[in-house]
């Protein structure tokens, strides 16, 4: 079984390179921002980011696909590396501090592509977090000089702490009424954003956290983070891993109810 390490070294240093760049571009005055298709901002410090990471892995992982947020599908093959440059846009052009460069690694495997290594790096937030499959997740400043990351054992929705993003994706898709039911289940609810929450869950700062539209390249680094801290991570329609078009994660006690809120069950 590969043991990852090499890639996860890999990982950091693409992060480290992604962090002098989007950093050196946070709260510049004459950040240009466009408006995508989809009606979402991309910053030049995006694309540049993502094209920064691409060089790298061109030169030390050649054979190795890549699928990014700005510039798609480069390559064939049973590897993918899975990059958002920044995740969390929003907040990155108006000043806010929380958002991050997601990598991830991603294999060929039962049921398609599966993360293998992520990397989330929150540079303004001083913080990063990481996992390899089969080694845990952690967090901290380096390779060496990091915490192990579990999830809460909180098993009472009424002692738990749930996070989203927002309101409105929910209301769009009809699950509003559940997700409200929930809230008012649990012990507190916060809206953190992003990728935020997710590290969070595996921290287990916070016990559950959801969102009902994303993408791969918004996921697939979380994921792997949070189910190597010992939680779940599903889409909404209970598949496992990053592969639904949204996501509910969790420390596992929880998981059944949350799906069950959002899907209405309850």
């Amino acid at each position: 079984m590969p043991d990852y390490l090499d890639d996860l070294r890999l990982a950091h240093v693409l992060a480290d390179a992604a962090d002098a760049a989007t950093m050196d571009r946070f709260k510049a005055l004459d950040l240009k921002v466009e408006t995508k298709p989809d009606m979402t901002p991309v910053s030049e410090a995006d694309k540049a980011a993502e094209e920064l990471i691409r060089g790298h892995l061109g030169r030390a992982r050649p054979r190795d696909a890549i699928l990014g947020e700005e510039y798609g599908v480069e390559g064939t093959g049973p590897r993918r590396w899975v990059i958002d440059p920044i995740d969390g846009t929003k907040n990155y052009v108006r000043g806010v501090p929380v958002w991050a460069t997601l990598i991830s690694l991603m294999e060929a495997g039962e049921g398609g592509f599966q993360p293998v290594v992520g990397v989330v790096s929150a540079p303004a937030l001083g913080r990063r977090w990481w996992a390899a499959q089969g080694h845990g997740a952690f967090s901290g400043r380096s390779l060496t000089k990091a915490s192990r990351l579990q999830v809460s054992r909180v098993s009472k929705l009424s002692d738990a702490s749930f996070a989203y993003s927002s309101l409105s994706g929910w209301e769009e898709q009809g699950r509003l009424d559940g997700f409200l039911d929930l809230t008012r289940e649990v012990w507190r609810t916060r809206a953190y954003g992003d990728f935020w929450p997710y590290m969070m869950v595996a921290e287990g700062a916070v016990d559950m956290c959801a969102e009902p539209e994303l993408s791969l390249w918004d996921m697939a680094a979380t994921a792997i983070v949070v189910t190597e801290a010992g939680g779940t991570f599903t889409g909404l329609d209970a598949r496992p891993g990053p592969h639904s078009g949204n996501a509910a994660a969790s420390n596992g006690l929880l998981h059944d109810e949350l799906l069950g809120y959002l899907n209405q069950r309850y």
